[in-house]
């Protein structure tokens, strides 16, 4: 696949679309293009929902990069974009079981360093010991010019589906 970082984009954007919330930033906030939102509340009850069992929300938040190349300096500032914006939109509290801060970076080319720090980074965060859920941190970036795509270890479920997403037989 040697699709350019628009049309990956787009592939993206429109996989998305029946799942999550999207805003598309166009070019007014680069290098971020698009943030993903998704909530789910899951609760069990008996005979009238005034009786809950027990609750369960999670959400997923999804950073799409525009990257021409990706350097470690870049990284680093596309992660802490989607750190701090992915932290300051947590609803944390009971009920509250996890939540992931996705970024994606989609660029031309990549430095080794830079694959090399995305592979290494791990952002893992418990609330009052794991009774208000957790955060973690997956990322991923897709590299147009080889196809290739590196991830996280905890973004492993990522570049699975952006595999399946971007290189499917259709």
């Amino acid at each position: 696949m040697k699709d350019s970082r628009k049309e990956i984009i787009d592939i993206l954007l429109k996989s998305y679309v029946a799942y999550y919330d999207i805003t598309d930033y166009g070019t007014s906030r680069e290098p971020l293009r698009a943030l993903c939102e998704y909530y789910e509340h899951a609760e069990k009850y008996m005979v009238s929902k005034k009786v809950s069992l027990w609750a369960a929300d999670s959400e997923e938040f999804i950073y799409l990069f525009d990257v021409p190349h990706l350097t470690i300096k870049l990284f680093e500032q596309c992660k802490g974009i989607a750190y701090e914006d992915g932290m300051s939109r947590l609803n944390v509290g009971p009920g509250h079981m996890y939540s992931y801060i996705t970024p994606i970076l989609v660029c031309d080319t990549c430095d080794e360093e830079a694959a090399k720090a995305l592979k290494r980074c791990r952002i893992y965060k418990s609330f009052h010991f794991s009774l208000h859920g957790w955060m973690d941190f997956h990322a991923a970036a897709v590299i147009g010019d080889s196809g290739r795509i590196v991830c996280n270890r905890a973004g492993r479920t990522t570049a699975k589906i952006l595999k399946k997403v971007l290189f499917s037989k259709k």
